[in-house]
């Protein structure tokens, strides 16, 4: 509650989402800020991944149906939340986790939140294309697909680049420890799936075991 009364905590949250437009205009000077020179914050951080979640469900919700089909019966705005909550996550602790055998210079919290001003170009192009859906007809949907795929290049090099910077890599580094934190991420999926499936057969086990015994002595 503090904070909503404090205002210059208000002052520097706006500065450093307005931050977050020079990042993606100039990456490499603005990653290097954003965490060397403390030009970004966590607040803001956080304001952007949850922009980037809310436009995606609006996405594809509110996008005419000639690019996004999409059977509201079974849509759960939480599974979408999480495809993209749970890759940021993945991604800040196993880039950290290898980072740290590679004389990485980033430490966790600002792995990711270079991560999420990385979202930035998602945000603002997913947020046209929800207009730009709604003026434009099937055949000139090329339109809506290159912005698609742009948004989406663009926010691949900003993450390059916030990882070069945060580290203090080389871009042939950056590349390789990126390809290994892909990998790294696959590895903790898999870890997860194999431990709740542990734990979802040991309930199981224990339920039916609890079943034959009321079973047998009831």
């Amino acid at each position: 509650m503090k904070y909503i009364a404090n205002k210059e905590w208000w002052l520097h949250l706006r500065k450093t989402l307005k931050y977050s437009l020079y990042v993606i205009s100039h990456p490499l000077d603005g990653f290097w800020d954003l965490t060397h020179e403390k030009r970004g914050s966590m607040a803001a951080a956080n304001i952007i991944i949850t922009l980037a979640v809310i436009v995606e469900i609006l996405r594809q919700t509110l996008t005419n149906f000639q690019f996004v089909t999409i059977n509201m019966e079974y849509f759960n705005s939480l599974i979408v939340a999480m495809r993209i909550i749970l890759p940021v996550g993945l991604w800040t602790v196993a880039n950290w986790s290898l980072t740290t055998l590679m004389d990485g210079k980033g430490r966790m919290g600002e792995i990711y939140m270079s991560v999420c001003y990385a979202l930035t170009p998602f945000v603002i192009i997913n947020a046209l294309m929800i207009i730009l859906s709604q003026f434009i007809t099937f055949e000139e949907g090329a339109i809506y697909w290159v912005l698609a795929g742009f948004a989406g290049i663009w926010t691949g090099i900003l993450l390059l680049a916030a990882m070069m910077m945060v580290h203090d890599y080389s871009l042939l580094k950056t590349v390789g420890s990126s390809l290994l934190t892909i990998v790294g991420m696959g590895v903790m999926v898999f870890i997860f799936v194999i431990f709740f499936s542990l734990i979802s057969d040991a309930v199981a086990y224990f339920i039916s075991l609890y079943k034959e015994l009321l079973f047998r002595f009831i």
